[in-house]
C-alpha cells in the first residue's frame, strides 16, 4: 500500500469517524443515551455497523469519545500560557474555557448525563474523568509552574483552579442548563473574566519583597 493510499484511508476514516461523532451526539440528545441503539447511529451516520463497532465496539465507548473530543480546547493544540505574567496567563485560560463551555454540544451533554445518571452513572464518570478532570489539570499545572516561577504563592492548586473556573462556569454555564436561552454578551463575560483574575491576582500573587526583607 502506498504512502498516498494510505493517508486517503485514513482520511475516510476520520471522517466517517466525526460522522458518527455528530450523529450520536444528536441522537442521544433527542431519543435518550437508553433509547439510542448503535445501529440507529450507524443509520444516522450513513455508515455501516461493521464500522461503527470497528470504531466504538460499545455504547459506552462512543460516549467516552463524544465526552473527550467535547472537552478539548479549541483544536487541541493550544499549548499551557508562557508563566511569569499571571494575568496574561489566566486572562487567555478563562477565555479559552469560556469558548468551550459556549460551544452547543456543552451544554447538550450535561443534559444528557443528568437525564441517565439514575440509570447509567458510568456516563457521570465518563464527563467527569474523561472531559472535566483533564481539563481541570491542565489549570492546576498552569498554576503549579506559575508557583515554581515564584510568581505566585499557592498552598492548594487543586483549591485555587476550582476557584478560578468556578468563577467563570456558574455564570457563563450553569445557568444555561436551566434557562436553554441564557447567552450573556460577549462584553459581560470578558468582565466575568477580568475579575475572575483580578481576584486571584489578590488572593495569589506574590508580593515583592519590602526594603527591610533580607
Amino acid at each position: 500500500m502506498t504512502t498516498e493510499t494510505s493517508a486517503y484511508h485514513q482520511r475516510v476514516a476520520q471522517q466517517k469517524r466525526a460522522a458518527i461523532l455528530r450523529a450520536a451526539t444528536r441522537l442521544f440528545l433527542e431519543s435518550g443515551y437508553d433509547r439510542t441503539s448503535l445501529a440507529r447511529i450507524a443509520v444516522a451516520a450513513e455508515v455501516s455497523k461493521a464500522t461503527l463497532f470497528k470504531q466504538f465496539p460499545t455504547k459506552s465507548a462512543l460516549f467516552d469519545a463524544i465526552v473527550t473530543a467535547s472537552w478539548q480546547a479549541g483544536d487541541g493544540t493550544e499549548e499551557q500560557p508562557p508563566t511569569g505574567d499571571l494575568r496574561a496567563g489566566l486572562t487567555t485560560i478563562g477565555r479559552r474555557y469560556v469558548a468551550l463551555l459556549t460551544r452547543p454540544d456543552m451544554a447538550d451533554l450535561f443534559r444528557i448525563v443528568i437525564a441517565e445518571l439514575p440509570r447509567f452513572p458510568e456516563l457521570g464518570e465518563a464527563q467527569f474523568s474523561r472531559g472535566k478532570m483533564p481539563y481541570f489539570e491542565s489549570v492546576r499545572r498552569y498554576l503549579e509552574a506559575e508557583r515554581e516561577a515564584g510568581t505566585i504563592v499557592l498552598a492548594d492548586a487543586d483549591r485555587a483552579a476550582t476557584q478560578f473556573l468556578g468563577m467563570i462556569s456558574n455564570y457563563v454555564f450553569w445557568p444555561k442548563l436551566l434557562l436553554p436561552a441564557w447567552a450573556p454578551e460577549a462584553a459581560a463575560v470578558e468582565r466575568v473574566i477580568e475579575e475572575a483574575v483580578r481576584l486571584m491576582e489578590a488572593g495569589y500573587r506574590k508580593e515583592p519583597a519590602g526594603p527591610g526583607a533580607a
